[in-house]
């Protein structure tokens, strides 16, 4: 038997997503989203409201960065969503973590994340910010040769049932291929 619960945004996993980008000083800001993906091959669209210091950032700046959080920093993912840009001007500061400046795109690249998309904006619109994917890095500690070895990354992803982060280690079959045994 089935039961209807109380949550409306029940998708899983949820990404946990780290947006980068320079304050009008100069100074680095970054907040914890879960609600973004990507939108076409080269895309992505984050769902994030006007309201946030990120976006204002990104408007300014034209350009952000997308981190993908993992489990050795889940305090610091976490903080980066219960602590507001508007409000906290030094939090990536507080955190304890290190950046650099991407050669691709106006924002920072926070060096402790495995994997990192450089993106361009492109525009504001009814679904948030989407952006265009310029340059992807990955932290050679990750990498199998020439490819990310998810199983290193450590990624976490967002649990919207309970509030909860989970780690996503490990795989469980081939794309694109353990379909074609039902194939007749």
């Amino acid at each position: 038997m089935r039961k209807s619960i109380k949550t409306t945004e029940a998708i899983f996993p949820m990404p946990v997503l780290m947006i980068a980008t320079y304050n009008e000083d100069g100074t680095i800001n970054v907040m914890n989203a879960a609600w973004g993906t990507m939108l076409e091959r080269n895309q992505v669209i984050l769902n994030l409201t006007e309201t946030h210091k990120t976006v204002e950032n990104i408007k300014m700046r034209k350009a952000f960065t997308i981190s993908i959080a993992d489990s050795s920093h889940v305090v610091e993912a976490d903080y980066f969503g219960v602590v507001s840009g508007n409000n906290t001007p030094n939090k990536f500061e507080n955190s304890g973590l290190t950046a650099v400046k991407s050669e691709n795109v106006d924002a920072p690249i926070i060096n402790e994340f495995p994997i990192c998309l450089e993106c361009e904006f492109i525009e504001y619109g009814n679904c948030g910010v989407i952006g265009k994917v310029i340059n992807v890095t990955a932290d050679e500690k990750v990498m199998d040769g020439e490819n990310v070895d998810i199983s290193l990354v450590n990624a976490i992803a967002f649990d919207p049932y309970t509030h909860g982060y989970y780690k996503v280690t490990e795989r469980v079959g081939d794309a694109f291929k353990d379909g074609f045994q039902l194939k007749k």
